[in-house]
């Protein structure tokens, strides 16, 4: 029973798409890392020093009056951190914006293979009305058969 299991674990996880997507969550969480440095790190300082040497990390609102606490009261009294809060959204905002890039040129790529001409293109083969082998447009004779093909399409 044990060694079932375990070999249809082993199957289950081995199977192409598991793997394409044990591949795709360990390199967007890599990606999640580099949008969130790029966030806090390069985007959000400009924007903070433009309006008044603001950083968005400590943008606070607290919920109890700080001034009445001492430090090490303050450093675990509740507050709600909408600065970080805004640097989630916009951490969500480039992952989202770059999701959507991906998707767009896979979907651009995609529509180039399909051949829009194949799905108008006229049959190349045609049903033997005798045998109902595949047989050339043009053939006159069923090469399966040997039926004539042309008296049979006329009568």
């Amino acid at each position: 029973m044990k060694v079932k299991m375990f070999s249809e674990f082993k199957e289950f996880a081995m199977r192409g798409n598991v793997v394409d997507l044990a591949v795709g969550v360990i390199i967007g969480g890599a990606f999640g890392k580099i949008v969130t440095s790029l966030v806090n790190d390069i985007i959000m300082p400009p924007i903070g020093y433009l309006l008044g040497e603001v950083d968005f990390r400590d943008l606070q609102i607290p919920l109890v009056d700080l001034s009445a606490l001492s430090e090490a009261e303050k450093a675990t009294a509740p507050v709600i951190k909408y600065g970080q809060f805004i640097n989630v959204i916009l951490d969500f905002v480039i992952v989202a914006f770059c999701i959507f890039l991906m998707v767009k040129g896979i979907n651009a790529l995609r529509r180039k293979k399909e051949d829009p001409d194949a799905a108008k293109a006229e049959p190349t083969e045609k049903d033997c009305p005798y045998c109902l082998s595949k047989v050339p447009v043009k053939a006159t004779r069923c090469k399966h058969c040997t039926s004539q093909l042309e008296t049979a399409a006329n009568g």
